[in-house]
Order: structure tokens, then sequence, then C-alpha cells
């Protein structure tokens, strides 16, 4: 078994999974943007999208999923089983074009060094697109950091989608969450597992077309925060 630290072969196989719902108009010029920065493979779960998310994935030289069962956490769970089996290192961002792409060696680099097994990039530092971020995604990036800080001394800034992690400590994390609890599950299993973990400033930009599923909609943000709420609850008690 391969140290926590042990560096990964400067050869690292490195599979990108991106889960999406109408994303037509940003779908294909993500994936493109991904694939340029050396990237193994790009995995695009498609959550039983209404339009043609999955045929301009697939244009685009993505391997598309289909998961029909709705929930965040199952669409990243559908993505980790389709990667590559050599995959060394997974890395997950949204695919509406607000996470910059340009950022993933940043991400993916002190991984392939040894100098961690998780790199999360926050968007609330870094260069931010003026409205970019909904006020609500700015409430819970503080709210997060609060209660990470508080329920294990983490310095994380934010509960951003935008990550990479070794694959082997990944499995070995436990990972349950089913629905928008999945990114703040992750940063509590690596604080509470004391992880060697980096955090990198790659800002926001705006979505490059459709509407937020989260912040776009007040009902979906309320969801989500309640299910961000219970998760925290849960998982300190559990760890």
């Amino acid at each position: 078994m391969r140290s926590a630290l042990e560096p990964v072969s400067e050869v690292a196989v490195v599979s990108a999974i991106i889960p999406c719902l109408d994303e037509e108009a940003a779908i294909g010029p993500v994936v493109t943007a991904v694939l340029a920065q050396n990237v193994s493979e790009v995995i695009v779960v498609d959550g039983g999208s209404r339009d043609r998310t999955a045929e301009r994935a697939e244009a685009a030289g993505a391997h598309v999923v289909v998961e029909p069962r709705r929930g965040y956490g199952r669409a990243i769970q559908a993505g980790i089983a389709a990667a590559r089996d050599d995959a060394d290192i997974l890395l997950f961002l949204d695919g509406d074009g607000s996470d910059p792409a340009e950022f993933i060696p940043e991400l993916v680099s002190p991984i392939v060094a040894g100098q961690a097994v998780f790199v999360l990039g926050s968007r609330v530092r870094g260069p931010r697109e003026p409205g970019s971020l909904a006020p609500q995604q700015l409430i819970a990036a503080h709210v997060g950091r609060l209660l990470l800080r508080f329920a294990y001394g983490a310095s994380f800034t934010d509960l951003s989608p935008f990550r990479a992690i070794r694959r082997d400590e990944l499995n070995r994390l436990g990972m349950k969450e089913e629905t928008y609890g999945w990114n703040l599950e992750m940063l509590m299993r690596v604080a509470a597992a004391r992880l060697p973990a980096l955090e990198i400033a790659v800002g926001q930009r705006h979505r490059i077309g459709g509407v937020s599923k989260v912040s776009g909609n007040l009902i979906a943000g309320v969801k989500a925060v309640w299910s961000i709420s219970t998760t925290f609850v849960r998982l300190a008690l559990e760890l």
C-alpha cells in the first residue's frame, strides 16, 4: 500500500468527472477546455437532460454516462464507477463553465508530487467575476468554513465542487452522500482523517448558459442548504 504522501507516477492517469443536467450550451466548451489540460479522460454524467447535453459532450470527446436517478452524489458516484481502472487521480468540476479549467494543473500537480492527496479549488479566493457567485453560495461557503474549522480545525474556505483527490484515498473515505451534501461530506471526511490537503485560489466565472440548479432556483437552493446542514450534523456525529 502506498503511503499517504508517496508521489504518484509522473505519467499519472487523471480522470475528470463532470455531473450535468441540461447544460447543452456549456458542456462542449467545458469538455474541450478540460481535455486541453492533459487529463486522461473526461466523464460526463448526464442526469436525464431534456436537451442535447449528452450529444454535445460526446461530440467534444467525453465519455457519457447516464444516471437516471436524481442526486448530485449519485451522479458523482456513477462517474467514479465509470472511471478508468488505472486512474490515479480523480478530478471533479461543474459542467456550466464557471470553474476555470486552466487551474487543473495546479489542482493535480501537488498530488502528483506527493505534497498532498487532496486539493480544493476555492471559488471565494482568487479572481471572481462580479455576480458569478449568488449570495446563498457565499453564505454557504462562509458557514461551511466556520463549521469545518470548529469541528475539525480545517482551513477550507469553500464548498467548491472543483477539486482533485487521489483515487485510492477517496476509496478509503467511505463516501455515502447521494445528494447535494457530497462536497461537504468529502471535506469532512478528509479533515477527520487528517489527510494531507491543500487549497488553491481559483475564483469563479459566470456560467456559460442555462440556470443554476441551486443558486438560480430558490426552492432548489433551500433543499441544497437543508441537505448540506443535515449532512454536517449526521456526519459530525458519525466521524
